[in-house]
């Protein structure tokens, strides 16, 4: 498990994933040409607006998924 700090709305936040995640997420922020930290904050925007919103982890985890089976697109 590898864990990152990131702000989110101005409050620093921990974020524990698999590294391979990490990577696909790392991936799809250099594809968007985006920081690290702007994707996250993206996908954990989308998250909240959801009716079904789960955890930050648990989106980023269906957002690399996406990326990775070519799906794309923020977490439902």
């Amino acid at each position: 498990m590898k864990k990152r700090s990131i702000t989110l709305k101005g409050h620093r936040t921990s974020i524990v994933l698999e590294p391979e995640f990490w990577v696909a997420i790392e991936r799809a922020a250099r594809k968007r040409q985006v920081s690290l930290a702007g994707l996250v904050a993206e996908i954990d925007a989308e998250r909240t607006r959801s009716e079904s919103a789960g955890g930050l982890a648990s989106a980023l985890r269906v957002f690399a998924l996406r990326e990775a089976s070519g799906a794309g697109g923020e977490a439902d």
